[in-house]
């Protein structure tokens, strides 16, 4: 059966009862469609082109534009996220209500369903067989089990696929941070992360379209807005243009 969100309270209401359920971390997703699956950026184009070609030709013109130099393939993996291009990460939150405002805030899909996802991250790591060596452990990005996930071993080994798996990483950016972020990371198993799941590692809970202006306003009420999210100059010229003029 789908659980509805349509308020705040009702997300509240409905996290009392997953954190009774699970005792360690829950992430979440907010998505402004219901029908869209788990899939990282790099799954959803339609043409062929691989994740190491966009690198490469990221690399090339981003090198001298940026200021702290990096040689670690996930870094630029990061900052090709960060900049639109698509790979095979897929952002997550530790907040729900980050999540819910990505699942409301386009108000051009007021017509369709969202949704909001919640991500057991340990309970997704087990099915890659990557056991919890610690209470809430999550491997970061350099983490040697991270090492089979890197463009490079994709490239070297093609026919060994993983299962995606959950990681943290340094947030070394105002809008990492504000959003609290974290990730999962495909291997070459392009399925979507619900289709490896078997026990409740994820839940989907639909956000009716009728009820997306009304949480729209109730995450404005609590300062949930764009610049919250994104700490730029010009989530602050929106912010300033919906409101007053």
């Amino acid at each position: 059966m789908e659980i509805e969100i349509n308020s705040i309270s009702k997300l509240i209401s409905q996290l009392k009862k997953e954190t009774k359920k699970c005792k360690e971390d829950i992430w979440f997703r907010g998505q402004s469609d219901f029908g869209w699956e788990l899939s990282p950026g790099i799954l959803r184009i339609s043409n062929t082109t691989s994740e190491g070609s966009l690198l490469s030709r990221f690399k090339q013109s981003a090198a001298m534009l940026i200021e702290n130099k990096t040689t670690d393939d996930f870094d630029w993996l990061f900052l090709m996220q960060h900049y639109g291009l698509p790979t095979r990460l897929l952002d997550w939150s530790e907040s729900p209500l980050t999540a819910l405002y990505f699942a409301v805030n386009d108000e051009e899909k007021d017509n369709i369903d969202g949704a909001l996802w919640l991500l057991k991250p340990t309970e997704l790591n087990e099915i890659a067989n990557i056991g919890a060596l610690e209470k809430n452990f999550i491997p970061s990005f350099d983490d040697e089990i991270l090492a089979n996930y890197s463009v490079k071993s994709l490239s070297s080994n093609p026919r060994h696929q993983l299962a995606p798996i959950a990681t943290i990483a340094t947030r070394n950016s105002p809008r990492i941070q504000a959003q609290l972020g974290v990730f999962t990371i495909h291997h070459l198993d392009t399925k979507p992360i619900e289709q490896f799941c078997q026990n409740e590692e994820v839940v989907k809970f639909k956000i009716p379209a009728k009820s997306k202006a009304k949480i729209r306003e109730e995450l404005s009420l609590l300062e949930v807005n764009k610049f919250a999210l994104f700490p730029e100059l010009s989530s602050i010229g929106e912010i300033i243009k919906k409101k007053f003029i």
